[in-house]
């Protein structure tokens, strides 16, 4: 991150959800990954999905107390149709997903999540998958128990490092443009719905905000 967008995140609220978005998110919301972790501090659950009303979107909840919300936020279509490629396909039965639709898979994967969480199983690493992460890179990091590695930036790479590290630098590009519009009151609900197919940074600036970068 560029000094000038630190000092920018110094000055928000980083308690309110609309930067957590904008800090955690930005390659989704920006059409550049098909889904993303987020985890907030609070009972942010219904500020969440009321931001996520009518956009393209969709919320999957893994836990959520009055401490902390941590869920997945994906474009289902995406993520839908990268589940449905064969090594995709293959890699989740290997992994013992008798089903590979999206609504089975999230499903199996929460009940393994929650095992997990009480103590009662391993790290389901294939979560890897649903943060659509590329296989190999998924694949990778579960046969070298996360070691050797090529880089690491938005995840592990295990292949193709100058595709990731091209995609990363977008990544972050997307994230401090959305700091930049969320820190001058942009809303994260407005920047989905009128984003579309059009740049990030277009869209910045049809609605009229100064975005540096």
């Amino acid at each position: 991150m560029r000094r000038e967008i630190f000092e920018i995140v110094r000055g928000m609220d980083l308690t309110d959800i609309e930067t957590q978005l904008a800090l955690q998110c930005a390659p989704l919301i920006a059409g550049l990954k098909m889904s993303n972790l987020l985890i907030a501090e609070g009972d942010s659950f219904y500020e969440v999905k009321q931001i996520l009303k009518d956009t393209s979107i969709s919320c999957f909840v893994l836990s959520k107390t009055e401490q902390r919300l941590m869920a997945i936020l994906y474009h289902h279509e995406k993520l839908e149709q990268y589940l449905s490629e064969r090594n995709v396909k293959v890699f989740l039965r290997k992994c013992g997903y008798q089903e590979t639709s999206l609504s089975k898979t999230l499903s199996v994967f929460w009940l393994r999540y929650q095992k997990y969480v009480s103590g009662k199983g391993e790290f389901p690493h294939e979560m890897g998958v649903f943060l659509g992460y590329p296989i190999e890179d998924v694949e990778g990091f579960m046969k070298n128990a996360g070691e050797n590695f090529l880089y690491t930036g938005y995840w592990k790479v295990y292949a193709n490092l100058s595709v990731k590290i091209s995609l990363f630098r977008e990544f972050e590009i997307a994230r401090e443009t959305l700091i930049q519009l969320v820190s001058i009151g942009v809303r994260i609900a407005d920047i989905i719905k009128f984003y579309g197919n059009r740049e990030l940074k277009g869209a910045a600036c049809v609605l009229g905000y100064p975005v540096f970068i």
